[in-house]
């Protein structure tokens, strides 16, 4: 109805910040040059420098070593798709993908790309096949909470705002997140009692204080 409409729009425009690539994310196979050059793709990518993030991702794949380095052609479709050069950006993270389909970069990007396109469930198919390689990434779970609301499966939206939970206890965002979706399902006595939970849990920590 109209009113769960509005609540998804609204945690979604309170979420909207966590579409993003794990920052912190390291390419384990590159040595420390190349690997220098990796993150730097990724915080062009963050801050919306494409061109640059495509001279860098150009500058690894230039090595004979590295040219067929998974998330690195992974990274450079998903850079190429923000320049709106589509079907590069499928043929370079499929490649990216068959060298390395135990990445969960490789996985989480084809998803990334995969919902750009609006093909949710197949962007969620990724986004499970990257937790497999990585069962506790905040980036990749929060991203997959966010399409189970959009496509209102709602008992795996609960699910992973509860994982999200357990992973990170102390953030007031996986409280409000767990609640929301206790919320959405009618479980409204429940949602209630997780954030009085959580307030408690606060007054607590400043009490030590």
């Amino acid at each position: 109805g109209v009113g769960y409409q509005r609540r998804v729009r609204e945690f979604l425009s309170f979420q909207h910040y966590f579409i993003q690539i794990n920052l912190s994310v390291m390419a384990k196979d590159l040595p420390p040059k190349e690997n220098a050059l990796f993150k730097r793709i990724l915080k062009c990518y963050e801050n919306k420098q494409y061109k640059n993030g495509l001279k860098h991702a150009r500058q690894i794949l230039s090595n004979s070593k590295f040219q067929e380095h998974g998330e690195t052609l992974a990274m450079m479709g998903l850079t190429l798709n923000c320049l709106g050069r589509k079907v590069e950006a499928y043929d370079n993270v499929k490649k990216g993908l068959r060298n390395n389909l135990t990445s969960h970069v490789c996985w989480h990007v084809f998803g990334l790309l995969q919902r750009s396109d609006k093909k949710y469930e197949e962007a969620i198919k990724c986004y499970r096949n990257a937790l497999r390689w990585d069962k506790d990434n905040l980036q990749i779970l929060r991203d997959l909470s966010l399409l189970q609301i959009q496509t209102r499966d709602l008992e795996g939206y609960k699910n992973t705002r509860r994982q999200l939970l357990m992973l990170r206890a102390n953030q007031r965002a996986g409280w409000i997140g767990y609640a929301i979706s206790l919320h959405v399902m009618g479980d409204h006595e429940d949602a209630l009692n997780v954030l009085q939970t959580f307030r408690k849990t606060q007054e607590r920590e400043r009490e030590r204080e």
